[in-house]
């Protein structure tokens, strides 16, 4: 297993500047700790904890900037749907966007080859048109975003044992 490490400081400072920072802390330090990429050897160094925080990250990331069309057009539908992601966060206490994963799987085994094919920018966005069944999942997720990394905030901090540990702590 690598060692993640995060300065004290600095989570306290992200801890100040709100939940998305406090997350954010995690997620670099992880990142970071990996040599930032995250494949198969990489992913074998990390705890399921750590694997299911990137997951998230990942996928907030892609699904706020194109949704989900544009997270499996980017090659992270696997990584998130033929995982135990869903399993995971439900565990955490987020069963509503768990749902919203297994939604998605369906309709990711449904559409994946179409969307993961190089295309022009015209007909990468011509997909929105022809799959509207994403836009309930996209809407449901940016509708919800907040409260789940509110709790995914909440859940790190009574259990940042399994993310990290903290350097220069004092007491």
């Amino acid at each position: 297993m690598i060692q993640v490490t995060i300065n004290d400081k600095a989570l306290q400072l992200a801890a100040k500047a709100g939940m998305d920072e406090f997350v954010q802390v995690f997620v670099d330090g992880i990142m970071d700790a990996i040599g930032g990429e995250l494949t198969a050897e990489t992913m074998a160094e990390l705890n399921s904890d750590q694997i299911t925080l990137i997951a998230y990250s990942m996928l907030r990331e892609e699904v706020m900037d194109g949704g989900f069309i544009q997270l499996i057009h980017n090659g992270l539908g696997r990584f998130i749907f033929f995982n135990p992601f869903a399993k995971a966060l439900a565990q955490w206490g987020l069963a509503d966007l768990a749902r919203i994963i297994r939604k998605g799987h369906k309709l990711y085994k449904k559409y994946h080859e179409e969307i993961e094919v190089e295309c022009t920018d015209e007909e990468f966005m011509a997909m929105f048109e022809r799959m509207p069944e994403f836009d309930d999942l996209d809407d449901a997720f940016v509708a919800d975003e907040e409260k789940w990394t509110s709790e995914i905030a909440y859940f790190i901090d009574n259990n940042i044992e399994k993310f990290a540990s903290i350097d220069g702590k004092e007491g």
